[in-house]
């Protein structure tokens, strides 16, 4: 077995941060201390929590400096608020793929990865600034010519805490610096919904097959669903071993993120969304970043900041500064029906915690 190193790469927030970036950047400070002991009662000895300025540099970058460290032998790489809720099973899964003797990956998700296990690591070539470590298992099956498997099966594994609502899905809620009191209700009224056999409930946005089964087995309401841009955030030119010819850099000449919400709400504005989700069901739960990337591009450093959508993942549109979304979250607030709003962890394996049993996890400390 080659030796392994695990690295945790944890952003920390800006010094300008708002209370709710800093509710998150706390939480995931605590998953990475709880995996930085997870992955060393297993064995691997050579585990740290590698604290950096969020987004300062593409994670390709970050990578190679990892890789060129280690020179040999394996790598785990995961952020702070990646797979909260693994077990030791699940953390000796990924050790195992990094101490292959093969070239070989192992990912949460081969489509939406933030957790990636690497063996060899000798052996990559030359590592590009891929924008995101979701591009990165891609980038080793189609660039590196690796074997990459993943764990999608074990949904537990695709959840990231990337937002406060993920804390409040995960019964982590408490001490938060804002009143939940709005979005507790609508978490309440989207559950009695799916339990009940005459309603409807819409899913629109980055959600899945393996999702959608789940839903049409455990929940009495019939299920529509609008799947839109899986992978929006690995569909990297340069994971693809393309290289830009002009415009937008990287990622030029790739067709642009689009949605059939977001065209209607292109055409129409942002304020009748909530009417326009009432015709189609009785409840509904929303993937924001899609309809974020359809009027703005797939660079998020377009969007408005992490802060108004952080109050827009909790339905609070007074806290969002950005005049688009927060109409977009007034109209969700005010609909007559009950509507969630978030990102992939909410219309993914969230759909899960929302529609199954609340989940209370042990206390990130």
């Amino acid at each position: 077995m080659n030796p392994v190193s695990v690295r945790i790469m944890h952003p920390a927030a800006d010094p300008g941060a708002g209370p709710l970036e800093r509710w998150v950047a706390t939480a995931r400070a605590g998953i990475a201390r709880r995996h930085e002991a997870g992955f060393r009662s297993i064995g691997a000895d050579d585990v740290a929590i590698v604290i950096g300025p969020a987004g300062a540099i593409p994670f390709g970058a970050r990578l190679r400096e990892l890789v060129d460290a280690r020179r040999a032998g394996g790598l785990v790489v995961l952020g702070s608020g990646a797979i909260p809720l693994a077990t030791r099973s699940d953390r000796g899964s990924f050790v195992a793929a990094a101490e292959a003797g093969d070239r070989r990956a192992l990912a949460n998700n081969r489509y939406s990865a933030d957790t990636v296990a690497i063996a060899c690591v000798e052996t990559l070539p030359a590592i590009p600034d891929l924008p995101a470590d979701n591009a990165v298992p891609r980038w080793l099956a189609e660039v590196a010519g690796y074997r990459v498997e993943d764990l999608r099966r074990r949904w537990r594994l695709a959840i990231d805490v990337d937002s406060p609502l993920d804390r409040v899905l995960l019964g982590q809620g408490g001490g938060a610096p804002v009143d939940l009191a709005t979005v507790e209700d609508r978490l309440a009224r989207v559950r009695a919904v799916a339990a009940d056999h005459r309603a409807e409930l819409v899913l629109a946005g980055r959600t899945s097959a393996a999702t959608l089964a789940w839903v049409e087995r455990r929940a009495a309401a019939r299920a529509r669903a609008w799947i839109e841009e899986r992978g929006l955030r690995a569909a990297s030119r340069l994971a693809q071993g393309a290289r830009g010819t002009g415009g937008d850099g990287e990622n030029a000449g790739q067709r642009s993120p689009a949605s059939l919400l977001g065209a209607l709400l292109e055409r129409d504005g942002p304020g009748p969304l909530g009417g326009l989700l009432a015709r189609f069901g009785d409840a509904a739960i929303v993937d924001t970043r899609v309809l974020l990337a359809h009027r703005l591009g797939a660079d998020e450093t377009a969007w408005p900041v992490a802060e108004d959508r952080f109050a827009s993942d909790l339905l609070l549109p007074e806290a969002v500064r950005d005049p688009w979304l927060r109409g977009l979250t007034a109209s969700a607030v005010g609909a007559p029906i009950p509507i969630l709003l978030g990102g992939h962890s909410l219309v993914g394996p969230g759909v899960r915690l929302v529609v199954g049993r609340p989940l209370r996890v042990r206390p990130w400390t």
